[in-house]
């Protein structure tokens, strides 16, 4: 039974007062019409409670913008919305088309910096997120007295003698809700065993992240990725006010998980009385890299599930024997939740 206006309503309640139930809480498909992301399919979600986010069906059904109450909780990048015939694989070039958002993609066999494995060089961060989703899907529907909102599709990335890996993936919400989930099956559709690797590179910026925000997280060791993040490592759940020049911080952190096997993080902001829990599954999603990103232009904090401790890419992965290898027709499973608390 959803609740709206402070108090909770049947389904009977709620039809018997709107026209339609898109008043309350719907999916609009839509496509750009203007600038680099022109012909871009996405969604525009909003569930009633003041959560609003878009999924970008031709970025791998990966999360955008995500607005509570009006406030933004996703960071955007200085690219914005890109169409994926933009992308560029080599090197950096990836970030020329990193449009940050609540949740990007990285995967499905390379994540991290560019990097060299078994003689082939790999771009930063995959290609997966930057792949069109096709058998695309969206229905809102009563569930007894819950009303659904859900977003479905897969996206394959697959090239002639060389991997074929399926991401099969589905988005819900419902009406009066807080909650994003995302949930993926990642299967070796191929006739040899793959390397699969992926990262949820979920992106967090201002007004949630400022001076007075805290990263909640529990952990059992925390590894700075360099010399830069050696420095701030006694201040990794700290933030500031944005800096000229400043230098990245990443870390990997080994997170704790509940009973369950779910472990979370908790981007609090006491001023605004505004946090963000992300929870994930961590048999599968074992470590935590967090992006620590003051600089001006590029005030963001990512916080990033992985399957693997590798932080510089596939060739590392392998050389520490944490190279994850999917056989022929076998498959890993992943779900992140995105919980929007508030005072």
């Amino acid at each position: 039974m959803p609740e709206l206006f402070g108090k909770n309503w049947t389904k009977e309640e709620l039809i018997a007062r709107v026209g339609r139930m898109e008043q309350l809480a719907g999916i609009v498909a839509a496509e750009a019409s203007d600038g680099p992301g022109r012909g871009s399919r996405f969604f525009h979600i909003y569930t009633g409670s003041g959560l609003a986010f878009d999924v970008m069906a031709d970025r791998t059904l990966d999360l955008a913008g995500c607005r509570f109450k009006g406030m933004p909780i996703a960071w955007s990048s200085p690219s914005g919305w890109m169409h994926p015939g933009f992308y560029e694989a080599e090197g950096l070039g990836w970030l020329r088309s990193f449009q940050g958002g609540l949740c990007t993609t990285c995967g499905l066999d390379q994540y991290g910096a560019p990097s060299e494995d078994a003689g082939e060089k790999f771009g930063i961060h995959g290609r997966i997120s930057n792949i069109p989703a096709e058998q695309v899907g969206y229905r809102a529907w009563w569930d007894g007295d819950e009303y659904r909102l859900e977003i479905w599709g897969e996206v394959r990335q697959a090239r002639l003698f060389g991997e074929n890996l399926v991401l099969q993936r589905r988005i819900s919400t419902a009406l009066g809700s807080n909650s994003i989930v995302m949930e993926d099956v990642v299967v070796n559709a191929g006739f040899s065993e793959q390397p699969h690797m992926i990262m949820y590179h979920c992106n967090f910026g201002f007004p949630l992240l400022s001076e007075s925000t805290r990263l909640r997280v529990e952990v059992d060791d925390t590894f700075p990725r360099d010399a830069d993040a050696e420095a701030g490592r006694d201040q990794w759940t700290e933030f500031h006010a944005p800096t000229p020049g400043y230098r990245e911080q990443v870390f990997r952190h080994a997170p704790k998980a509940d009973a369950d096997g779910v472990a979370s993080a908790v981007i609090e902001n006491s001023d605004l009385g505004l946090s963000v829990r992300l929870s994930w599954n961590r048999d599968n999603l074992p470590h935590l890299v967090q992006w620590k990103q003051m600089g001006q232009g590029a005030y963001v904090l990512g916080v990033e599930p992985v399957n693997s401790r590798a932080m510089r890419g596939r060739g590392e992965a392998r050389a520490l024997d944490d190279l994850l290898q999917l056989a022929p027709g076998e498959s890993r499973s992943y779900r992140l939740q995105f919980d929007i608390l508030s005072a």
